[in-house]
């Protein structure tokens, strides 16, 4: 990656100029993995302030008067809905302008809204501090993805991509450890002043360092600079009547749907059915889907390109053979009455459950038109987190209440074993989609 490679400033410092500091990073043989790795901190930084709340769910209640509706509502669908929704229109944008300046903002919003959120009065303060927290993080994903894809060329992409995954492991392993001890030592205003803080430091690296590349700067074809991105019903028509798009997209959604609703609701497990307490939880869900997690989301990339060298199907295979093979490890996680065999059976669909991420960002964007990258990355986040953070907690609170008549405290146990059997379904849109790679000229890169 050198110089060559990114639009080229105006010789001014301004909001399309580049400092010579930028100059002088562009022009490194490493500078596109420093920027993966920016970009992966940043996603970091949004996966920690997004999940320190759940850790905190309860000094926030206890000092506040909220309820466990009310505190439901901090992490649920609310959330979930404007980060989603305001994906799409924020992509928009970053398919038509530069895509590090609002990353950086992103940063700015969702830090600067996590500070707030610690000096919050009351209950709708924190609350509207926290919908903050969701639009400045809706700002992120997408451009980073677009960005990834103009700086990797496709037989790495995946590769790349499964590293910024990762970015969601190191969050919850920070949130999860950082976050009980923090709590115990400061109180969870200090915790969310500590946390947010940082992501300004982050937001400056990311704004004095980053260079805004050419768009497909990887591929064999370069967007033209007067190039239009396309309307957003034309993404969507694209996503739909391309099966292998349309089966990747359902896929995560699904994906989306067991992920959300088992790792929101494992904490409670484990205190409910095998008596752990909340620092032993922290630990135990920081090692396995801090530490174990990370490494799987990583593999699943670099495992992905590897085997595509023999075979294209194997980039959407991989992930549907994951997330069949979690089946049978989930139901007994849920199932042992013995918690150290639980936790044992745990480990695997730890390692496997980040699988979907990398290979599944990969390929839409290696499938869709270039100036179509960040609005198409916009739909899929927008379909798996709404159906996934939205819906997927909500359905197995649900079923557990349902449950509580016939198998009493132990329902919990029970509604989460819909979830992880719902993988089966994943692994076959998964499958279809790499089918529909095979194909003969299904795969071609931009």
């Amino acid at each position: 990656m050198t110089i060559d490679a990114v639009e080229q400033p105006a010789p001014a410092v301004g909001a399309e100029g580049d400092t010579r500091l930028r100059q002088w990073f562009a022009r490194r043989s490493w500078y596109r993995w420093y920027a993966l790795g920016v970009l992966t901190l940043v996603y970091t930084s949004s996966h920690v302030d997004r999940q320190i709340v759940a850790i905190l769910l309860e000094p926030i209640g206890q000092d506040l008067g909220a309820s466990d509706t009310q505190l439901g509502f901090l992490v649920g669908l609310t959330f979930a809905v404007f980060y989603a929704t305001l994906g799409i229109p924020i992509a928009m944008i970053a398919d038509r302008s530069n895509r590090r300046n609002i990353i950086t903002a992103a940063v700015v919003i969702w830090s600067g809204m996590t500070v707030l959120c610690g000096y919050a009065q009351n209950f709708l303060q924190l609350a509207l501090a926290r919908i903050g927290v969701g639009v400045g993080e809706a700002g992120s994903s997408p451009p980073s993805h677009s960005l990834i894809s103009d700086l990797f060329p496709a037989s790495l992409r995946a590769t790349a991509l499964g590293m910024f995954a990762v970015g969601v492991n190191l969050g919850v392993l920070i949130a999860y450890l950082g976050g009980g001890f923090m709590s115990e030592a400061w109180g969870w205003r200090w915790t969310l002043i500590a946390v947010g803080l940082p992501g300004l430091l982050i937001a400056a690296i990311t704004f004095f360092t980053l260079i805004e590349p050419k768009r497909g700067a990887s591929e064999t074809k370069v967007a033209k600079p007067d190039e239009k991105a396309p309307p957003l019903r034309n993404v969507w028509r694209k996503i739909w009547r391309t099966p292998a798009l349309r089966h990747l997209t359902l896929g995560a959604a699904v994906a989306g749907f067991s992920g959300y609703g088992i790792v929101m609701w494992t904490p409670t497990f484990l205190m409910r059915s095998h008596g752990l307490s909340p620092a032993e939880v922290g630990i135990v869900l920081a090692l396995m889907s801090g530490v174990l997690g990370g490494i799987g989301t990583y593999s699943a990339g670099y495992l992905a390109d590897g085997l595509a060298k023999r075979d294209e199907r194997w980039r959407a295979w991989v992930v549907g053979a994951a997330k069949v093979l979690t089946v049978p490890f989930f139901v007994g996680f849920f199932m042992a009455e013995d918690t150290r065999t639980a936790l044992l059976l745990f480990a695997v669909p730890a390692f496997l459950s980040g699988f979907s991420l990398g290979p599944t960002f990969a390929l839409v964007q290696s499938l869709v038109d270039i100036r179509m990258r960040a609005v198409a990355s916009s739909i899929l986040l927008f379909l798996l987190n709404i159906i996934g953070m939205g819906l997927g907690p909500q359905v197995v609170g649900i079923l557990s209440d349902l449950f509580s008549g016939q198998y009493g405290e132990e329902s919990l146990r029970m509604a989460l074993l819909v979830p992880a059997v719902v993988n089966i379904w994943c692994g076959l849109h998964y499958y279809l989609a790499g089918r529909a790679l095979g194909q003969a000229g299904a795969f071609r890169p931009n």
